[in-house]
């Protein structure tokens, strides 16, 4: 259960880091566009615009990957099974000291 609660902090963790690139990534492509669709555009800043997009795409993805993975960890964290007591109290077939 211990292992299960640092699982899901890890992907926790990883998923804001890559939160906090994805936004990085998508300030420098707005200003990459600026200077491409300015008076003086060059190739070397369209190749390097199209690297970023596309390395964007790829911790879109990744990110929404480890969405879903924090969310299955904390899934797995929240299902206990019933304590012995409470499924004690639930059979009505046993009685606890009348």
């Amino acid at each position: 259960m211990i292992a299960a609660i640092a699982e899901a902090a890890v992907a926790k963790a990883k998923a804001s880091e890559d939160q906090a690139l994805i936004v990085h990534l998508k300030l420098e492509i707005e200003k990459l566009k600026r200077t491409i669709y300015g008076p003086r555009s060059e190739r070397t800043a369209r190749l390097l615009l199209d690297q970023m997009e596309l390395r964007l795409e790829e911790l879109e993805a990744s990110a929404a990957e480890d969405e879903i993975a924090a969310e299955q960890a904390v899934a797995k964290t929240t299902k206990s099974p019933p304590s012995r007591v409470s499924a004690l109290r639930a059979s009505p077939s046993l009685s606890i000291c009348s």
